[in-house]
């Protein structure tokens, strides 16, 4: 696998949040679900997906910066540490075969001081584990799911029901990261391997409402009113992504008037909340002799001009 930065694209400096923009723009392209006929890409999301993974956790990230674990997570053994004084570890029979320990070098005081007391004594070869010649068995793939979520379920983040690939059905707490677009990794729910099960990635798909719609983390809803709610005003139940709630309309709206209400739209990363924003749309029946009537006697309103700041 190439280096965890290429593969996602970016410097080795670049912060979390540069590190985060990376792997949505990858994993939005290479997702499986586009990519059917195209065995690369779901490869390639894969390794995205493990790079993201890794390079996510700091304390992982400093480890994979310091060169103690490779691209898959593992640790590294230091092949040829001390090579100049006669210790060290040299290939028996040439080139790529088994390693041995050479003369009179307890490895162990050496792994400890790199690895932080990580190493076991006693345990293999030149009284250590975990760092030989060995190479750690693979994991099984990981497995890729896209999940459609209400509009409401997800600006509310309402638990989801989700049966996988083996049958097994979880009930899933969705986060704000996954409505915004980040897979969720479900651990040990992937394919099974030689070094234990992989992962399954979960993409979050909001559905389409009948009357709300979504602006960034508001949620946008066109309310209609009656032509004696938006003269007088007064209380009005109006339906939210949590229930319906009770709204003021103050005396003389009118239509394209934006009320705000706090927190009701979708939750964010950091525990806050956008708002629900509603826009009056007064709505006059067709058919109403006595509205016709007393429009008809309205003599004192003809003579303003609502349009007049627009030149005409």
């Amino acid at each position: 696998m190439a280096d965890l930065y290429s593969t996602l694209g970016v410097a080795r400096g670049a912060d979390e949040a540069a590190i985060k923009k990376a792997y949505r723009k990858l994993a939005k392209e290479l997702h499986p679900d586009k990519n059917k006929d195209n065995p690369k890409a779901t490869e390639r999301f894969s390794q995205v997906t493990q790079a993201y993974d890794l390079l996510s956790d700091k304390n992982k990230r400093a480890q994979y910066d310091r060169g103690e674990i490779d691209e898959q997570g593992n640790p590294k053994a230091p092949f040829g540490y001390g090579g100049g004084g006669g210790g060290g570890f040299r290939p028996r029979g040439g080139m790529g075969g088994e390693f041995e320990q050479s003369t009179g070098v307890d490895f162990g005081d050496i792994f400890e001081g790199l690895f932080g007391g990580g190493a076991k004594r006693g345990a293999g070869p030149g009284g250590f584990s975990g760092f030989g010649g060995r190479p750690q068995p693979q994991k099984g793939s990981d497995v890729a799911y896209k999940l459609a979520v209400d509009f409401d379920d997800a600006a509310a983040l309402k638990p989801q029901r989700i049966t996988l690939a083996n049958g097994k059905t979880i009930d899933l707490k969705i986060t704000a990261d996954a409505v915004a677009g980040t897979p969720m990794k479900l651990g040990g729910q992937g394919e099974e391997g030689p070094g234990g099960k992989g992962d399954a990635m979960v993409t979050i798909e909001v559905r389409k409402h009948r009357f709300y719609t979504r602006d960034g983390d508001d949620v946008r809803l066109d309310l209609p009113i009656r032509l004696d709610e938006a003269v007088a005003g007064g209380k009005i139940k109006i339906p939210t992504v949590e229930g319906a709630v009770m709204m003021t309309i103050p005396a003389g709206s009118n239509s394209g008037k934006v009320l705000r209400l706090k927190g009701r739209g979708f939750h964010r990363k950091d525990g806050t909340r956008g708002d629900q924003l509603v826009t009056l749309v007064i709505d006059v029946p067709t058919d109403d002799e006595a509205l016709k009537a007393f429009v008809e006697s309205w003599a004192s309103d003809r003579e303003r001009n609502p349009r007049a700041a627009l030149g005409v």
